[in-house]
């Protein structure tokens, strides 16, 4: 049965717009053919000079006026029409005429009165309109009702988005523009596809495992998150989770963006919102995902608008209402995700609507690995290539950041023509992404490649030395997009920052500029970057962190972003702009000291740099000795390697744990007692 279904005939579907062009082309046709369609035979024109003299020698024999037109058919007596039209009626038919245009409608009359006394004129004086005026007046009605349907339907399919796909046309304007995956398989993405985030992935598998089995929850008294909204900064991976969730639950998924519901148009995100929750109850149990909810989700009280009814909160209102509306167990749950938790409306983040915040932070170095073997899978690499090594080199760096380092590392192996993507095409591509493109063609001269050189090579002893300083990786004086020279390090992942550490962070910051100081005796514009970056540190130190020896422990940070007041008065600003200062120029002091204590290795480093324009640590080693405190990095890595050149049976093995008995020893007893 199914078979003989397929091969019936696909019949054309009925469409509306046939039967417009139908009535078009019959008025049209009509119109062109009752035209044609002459009173008699043949038809010429002439003079109105003609037609007096014709009428004259008794040629006519009646005369048909049209006063609206202006114009007059004269019919020619038969005995007359090879004097008039030089043809014989066998060519003419019986009845020709000819066609003339007259000015003035009381001198014609005058005219033909006077030829009727002369007895020149006999027949009969008509006055009628054209056989066609009906079509005509009928088609100047009918064209510009057409002309507004043709407009309509063209604003209707341009404009509003064709009417496809669920949310478009004039009159779908209101419905939601949810795109809907009755399957999540449908998007080809697992839990398996999202490396690290453990305890995100933790948190919306329960989610995934109530909409599998709701009952398992329900039967306890326990209520399922209403919403989980997804907060971390950009290209953590929050949409992929939202994604993955969708493959797992396999049930139907509705994703939609936060600027989807706001319009141009009054009420239409309220209604919008009020769509997209009807269709979502109907599918129920399902998901309901709201990528960059902020951009709806707003707070109210922070808008600085003056509008009484402005259109994001009245949308805000409406997902409000719909939030905690339907049934805490109807199997709709929402999720959303957001980099700026910190402007959504706290009504909108209290219990019973996103009853939690899952938190999606950049990730750590185990993380970090877990996300390159993901996006090592499809590319062709080399046995040189360590995994560990750029975890390493990639701090800070977001799972959109380590994609497009994959990325760029394998078209810089293609453009050199390589069979695999090697160790140094990674390096290259992590280069590419924080310095930018190397720019070994712009001009320098000696003497601005030599303050480079020292420049970069202040900053390096200046990191060497200083203890909680980030581990140097290497120096390059290649110009790399808007830099001329840069530094690179291997920044240490702490949860928790102490002062000796900004200190020093921001004392080699400072480095560059006291080498040109000392060293060449004047100062350059090159230090710019790194005295905005010191500026900051120094001012975050003594206005949030309480790092101050004039105003200590007091933290003036404010997040309310309109508010036009500062937290604290002049006075206080003066203290902390003299402590800024002071700050700073006791680091600049300090970064001096260090590079007249080591003069000679930064004159060394220098040099080198000149010459090789690129040095690594293993060369500053060379010069200056081995860095007097190792990074925990490097302790990491020496752990390694010496629990790798342990033999098998000298390798430290895990203490054996006791498995605990239900009955108390007598010890136990005897503590209990």
């Amino acid at each position: 049965m199914e078979e003989q279904k397929n091969n019936k005939p696909n019949k054309p579907k009925f469409n509306l717009s046939w039967i417009y062009t139908l009535v078009i082309v019959a008025l049209l046709v009509a119109f062109f053919t009752g035209n044609s369609q002459q009173p008699g035979g043949i038809s010429k024109e002439a003079s109105y000079a003609e037609f007096k003299t014709w009428v004259a020698k008794g040629y006519a024999e009646k005369v048909v006026v049209n006063k609206d037109a202006s114009t007059l058919k004269m019919f020619v007596k038969a005995k007359h029409i090879r004097e008039v039209f030089n043809q014989g009626t066998k060519q003419t038919g019986n009845n020709p005429y000819i066609s003339v245009e007259f000015g003035s409608i009381e001198r014609l009359e005058t005219f033909l009165d006077e030829q009727t006394t002369a007895k020149k004129f006999n027949g009969n004086l008509k006055y009628e309109n054209e056989k066609n005026s009906f079509l005509v007046s009928l088609l100047i009605n009918i064209l510009p009702i057409l002309l507004f349907v043709g407009l309509i339907v063209f604003i209707n399919r341009r404009i509003m988005g064709g009417g496809a796909g669920g949310g478009g046309g004039l009159f779908n304007v209101g419905k939601s523009k949810a795109k809907m995956y009755e399957k999540g398989g449908e998007l080809g993405i697992t839990f398996k596809d999202v490396a690290g985030q453990e305890g995100a992935k933790q948190e919306v598998q329960e989610i995934v495992e109530f909409l599998k089995n709701p009952q398992r929850y329900t039967d306890l008294g326990g209520k399922i998150p209403k919403g989980a909204l997804l907060v971390g900064p950009p290209g953590t991976g929050k949409t992929l989770i939202a994604k993955a969730v969708a493959g797992e639950a396999g049930v139907p998924f509705f994703s939609m963006s936060g600027s989807d519901f706001v319009e141009m148009f009054v009420g239409v995100g309220a209604s919008r919102v009020r769509d997209l929750f009807r269709q979502a109850k109907e599918k129920s149990p399902c998901i309901i995902f709201i990528d960059e909810i902020d951009a709806v989700g707003r707070a109210r009280s922070k808008n600085p608008s003056m509008g009484g009814n402005d259109e994001r909160e009245n949308t805000l209102n409406a997902l409000l209402t719909e939030m905690d509306g339907f049934g805490t167990n109807s199997g709709v749950i929402i999720l959303a995700a957001t980099n700026r938790v910190d402007m959504l409306d706290s009504a909108l983040l209290r219990a019973g609507r996103f009853d939690r915040q899952i938190h999606v932070d950049l990730p750590d170095l185990t993380e970090r690995k877990a996300i390159f073997n993901v996006h090592l899978r499809p590319i062709k690499t080399d046995d040189s290539l360590d995994v560990d090594f750029l975890a390493r080199q990639t701090p800070g760096f977001s799972g959109a950041d380590i994609a497009n380092v994959c990325n760029e590392a394998a078209l810089i192996a293609a453009r050199h023509n390589s069979k695999s993507v090697g160790k140094q095409d990674f390096l290259d591509a992590v280069d590419r992404i924080i310095g930018g493109l190397e720019k070994k063609t712009k001009v320098m001269t000696a003497e601005e490649k030599r303050a480079i050189a020292v420049h970069e090579a202040g900053h390096a002893t200046i990191s060497w030395f200083c203890q909680y300083a980030d581990p140097l990786v290497k120096v390059s004086i290649v110009p790399r997009g808007q830099a001329l020279g840069a530094a690179w390090y291997l920044p240490e992942e702490h949860q928790i920052t102490t002062k000796e550490q900004l200190l020093d962070k921001m004392c080699a910051l400072l480095g560059g500029r006291a080498a040109e100081d000392i060293v060449l005796g004047r100062i350059s514009t090159g230090a710019m970057n790194d005295l905005e970056r010191a500026t900051k540190s120094a001012y975050g130190m003594i206005a949030y962190a309480g790092m101050s020896e004039k105003l200590p422990n007091i933290c003036y940070y404010n997040n309310q972003e309109y508010q036009f007041q500062r937290p604290y008065s002049e006075t206080t600003a003066k203290i902390m702009d003299d402590e800024v200062l002071k700050t700073i120029n006791e680091q600049y002091e300090r970064a001096k000291q260090i590079l007249e204590e080591h003069r000679e290795g930064h004159n060394a480093l220098t040099e080198m740099l000149i010459r090789s324009e690129v040095i690594f640590a293993e060369d500053v080693e060379k010069i200056f000795g081995k860095r007097p405190w190792l990074s925990r990095s490097q302790e990491l890595i020496n752990e390694e390697k010496e629990t790798a050149e342990l033999p098998e049976a000298e390798t430290p093995k895990e203490p054996e744990l006791l498995e605990s008995t239900t009955e108390p020893t007598e010890t136990e007893e005897e503590n209990k007692d």
